[in-house]
C-alpha cells in the first residue's frame, strides 16, 4: 500500500509542476498563473516569496526524479533570485522587483528571507550549481541581520536593517524552521538542525505553554504575547488576529520531520517528545478548525470562527502533516495511529478537487459554505505558485517511501 501511496503523491507533485511549466517561466524569473483562467497574470511584479517557492517546487520535482525541465526551471529561478532580487552589494534581498529586477519594494522581509534559505536548500539538494554556497551565505546573513537576542528571527527591516516596528511573528519563524530543516536535509550540517530545534521549542513548547498549547501569531520584540495586535483588523492580509488551524497543522508537519531526525535522542527533544507534540497540534487543528469542506482561517481559543474563509494552503499542509505523522507513528509501531492518520490523509485528499480551478491551479481561498463557498480572487502581487500542494505531495512521497523501506 505504501508503494502505491508514494507513486500517487509523486504523480500529484509532477502534475502540479506540469501545470505550472512552462507557462510560469518569464524571460526572467517566474509569472504566477491565475487559478480561474490558468493564464499567467499580466502583473509585472515579482515577489521574493513567489520566486523562492517556485524554486523550491521545481527542486522538489528534481528530487523525485522528475523530468529534466525541473532542474532547468529551478536553475532559471535561482538566477533571478541572485541577480533580480539580490541587492547589488550583497545586502539582502528586495521583497518586490519588476520583471527586469529593478526594486519596487526594498523591504528586508524576515518571512521573505526565510524562503530564500528554503530555496537555496532545496536547490542544493537537487544539485543546482552554486546553490550550496548561496545557502551558506544566506545562513550567515540570517545570523548577522535577523537573529535576535532570543535566537529567533526579528521583524521586517528597512534597507539599512532598521526594524520597522517592535514586533515578532511566529509565521516568519515557522518558515525559518522549515528552511533550516531543508538545509539540514541537503547538507547534514548539525548547525541547521540546532536552529530548527530552537525555533520549534520556543514557538510550540515554551510560548504555547502560556496559551494552553495553542499557537499565537503575534508577539512584542521581547517575545511576549501581543493579544491586541491587529485586533481591529480581523481580515488583515498577512497578520490577522486569532489562532490559525492551518499553522497548527503546518507546525505539526515540521515537528514530525524533526522527530524523524531526532529519533532516539533524548537530550534534544521536549519532555513530551516531538512526535507527541506534533500529534497534539494536528488534533487541535482538527478540533478547532475543520469543517468538512476545509479549515476555518482564524478562530478564537474555543474554536469559534473569526474569519471562516477556507484557504487551500491549510488543506494542503494538513495532507502533508498527516502523511509525515503516519510515517512517524509507523516508526514507533503505533498501528492504530497509522490507520487513523491514513484515514485523515485520504479524507483530506478527497477535498482537493474543491480547491482546484478548471486548469488545476489551486484557489488561494474559498468562502465558507454558509457564505456561498465561492472561490475568491487573490490580491496582487500573488505569492502562491502551488507551493503548499507541491510540498504536501513531496512530503507524502518521502514518508510513504520510508514506511515501504521498513516493510
Amino acid at each position: 500500500m505504501e508503494t502505491s501511496i508514494a507513486e500517487e503523491r509523486r504523480a500529484g507533485l509532477l502534475t502540479t509542476l506540469r501545470i505550472q511549466y512552462p507557462d510560469a517561466l518569464a524571460d526572467r524569473g517566474f509569472r504566477l498563473l491565475h487559478p480561474m483562467t490558468g493564464e499567467p497574470y499580466t502583473d509585472h511584479r515579482r515577489h521574493l516569496v513567489a520566486t523562492c517557492r517556485s524554486i523550491a517546487n521545481f527542486s522538489a520535482g528534481a528530487l523525485v526524479d522528475g523530468p529534466d525541465w525541473c532542474v532547468d526551471a529551478a536553475q532559471h529561478g535561482i538566477e533571478f533570485l541572485r541577480d533580480g532580487h539580490g541587492a547589488d552589494d550583497g545586502n539582502g534581498y528586495h521583497l518586490i522587483v519588476d520583471g527586469e529586477g529593478e526594486p519596487l519594494d526594498r523591504t528586508r522581509s524576515a518571512y521573505g528571507h526565510a524562503f530564500v534559505l528554503l530555496a537555496y536548500a532545496r536547490a542544493t539538494a537537487a544539485g543546482i550549481e552554486g546553490a550550496a554556497a548561496d545557502l551558506e551565505a544566506t545562513h550567515e546573513l540570517l545570523e548577522r541581520r535577523f537573529r535576535d537576542d532570543a535566537g529567533m528571527l526579528r521583524s521586517d527591516c528597512d534597507v539599512d536593517w532598521t526594524e520597522r516596528e517592535a514586533y515578532r511573528g511566529q509565521n516568519a519563524n515557522m518558515h525559518a524552521c522549515e528552511a533550516y530543516l531543508a538545509a539540514y536535509e541537503a547538507t547534514d550540517d548539525e548547525r541547521y538542525l540546532e536552529r530548527t530545534r530552537h525555533l520549534a521549542n520556543v514557538i510550540t513548547v515554551e510560548l504555547a505553554a502560556e496559551t494552553d498549547g495553542l499557537l499565537w501569531e503575534h508577539y512584542t520584540d521581547e517575545w511576549e504575547h501581543d493579544f491586541e495586535y491587529n485586533a481591529d483588523e480581523p481580515r488583515h492580509q498577512f497578520r490577522p488576529p486569532g489562532y490559525q488551524p492551518g499553522h497548527h497543522v503546518e507546525w505539526a508537519k515540521f515537528l514530525a520531520l524533526l522527530d524523524r531526525y531526532d529519533e532516539g535522542d533524548t537530550e534534544t527533544v521536549p519532555d513530551e517528545g516531538w512526535f507527541a507534540r506534533a500529534l497534539a497540534l494536528f488534533d487541535t487543528a482538527i478540533e478547532l478548525g475543520w469543517t468538512e469542506s476545509g479549515f476555518a482561517y482564524t478562530v478564537n481559543a474555543d474554536g469559534d470562527a473569526i474569519v471562516p474563509d477556507q484557504y487551500g494552503w491549510a488543506l494542503a499542509e494538513a495532507i502533508g502533516a498527516s502523511a509525515v505523522l503516519a510515517e512517524r507513528a509507523d516508526a514507533y509501531g503505533h498501528d492504530d495511529e497509522v490507520d487513523r492518520l491514513r484515514r485523515w490523509e485520504r479524507r483530506l485528499v478527497d477535498r482537493v478537487d474543491e480547491y482546484c480551478g478548471p486548469d488545476g491551479v489551486w484557489y488561494e481561498k474559498r468562502l465558507a459554505p454558509e457564505d456561498g463557498g465561492n472561490p475568491v480572487e487573490p490580491d496582487l502581487p500573488v505569492v502562491e505558485p502551488d507551493y503548499h500542494p507541491a510540498s504536501a505531495y513531496y512530503e507524502g512521497w518521502r514518508s510513504a517511501r520510508r514506511v515501504s523501506d521498513r516493510e
